[in-house]
């Protein structure tokens, strides 16, 4: 278990140690930039990096909504490359090439059955999910949804999220002590949590990556007036 604990912990510490350099470094272009790099479907959890930035706010040493509008900046801007891709790859790129991220035709179904029923809006609410956000841009892509209401709800969208995180880590940074406390308390459980879920997100994606899917039609979405 000391294993496990020691490996999680290396884990995150590489994680942070990047996200902190980057932001220490760059300022809100360092946030901009890693928020890009999780929306390009790159495991750099926002869950570290926005909570940072409140840090960082709470500090003194950053605008509140500036490191929020940086994140949502930075979503847009990585996800442009994976919707590019899905737009002209398509299916057979996905089919291709999604194992490497994750992706399988599979997720492309469970996005086409939320941008029926919510329209353009799934890209808005999709953007404010944990997981889901970062692999939402390459379906919409594949699916040929209309590009401007698609980067305009996905900063909408990431802009909440960025909001949100930022405020944690506002709190966060006012009861450091605290949380560093129950941290070296819980370790152990706080140690096997995370590694059961990161273990939960690569079973769920790995276990639909099949060749083909059922189905073999995708319904474009019905353009609004």
């Amino acid at each position: 278990m000391d294993f496990i604990v020691d490996f999680v912990h290396w884990g995150i510490g590489i994680a942070l140690a990047f996200v902190h350099g980057g932001i220490d470094l760059l300022g809100y272009w360092g946030i901009a930039l890693m928020m890009a790099i999780e929306s390009c479907n790159i495991p750099l959890p926002s869950e570290l990096i926005m909570p940072y930035a409140g840090y960082m706010v709470q500090q003194g040493s950053m605008d509140f909504h500036l490191a929020a509008f940086a994140g949502a900046a930075g979503c847009v801007l990585g996800s442009l490359p994976s919707y590019w891709l899905g737009y002209y790859g398509g299916r057979p790129f996905l089919r291709k090439y999604g194992k490497w991220l994750l992706l399988s035709i599979h997720d492309l179904e469970q996005a086409e059955e939320w941008t029926k029923k919510y329209g353009d809006w799934t890209f808005f609410i999709c953007r404010m999910l944990p997981v889901v956000r970062t692999f939402i841009s390459l379906p919409a892509g594949v699916l040929k949804a209309r590009f401007w209401p698609f980067i305009t709800l996905t900063f909408l969208g990431s802009w909440v999220w960025c909001y949100g995180l930022v405020y944690v880590g506002v709190i966060f940074g006012e009861n450091l002590a605290e949380f560093r406390h129950y941290w070296h308390k819980f370790d152990y459980a706080i140690a096997a949590i995370l590694l059961g879920l990161g273990l939960w997100y690569v079973w769920h994606h790995a276990k639909n990556l099949m060749p083909e899917s059922k189905t073999n039609s995708v319904v474009t979405p019905e353009k609004s007036e």
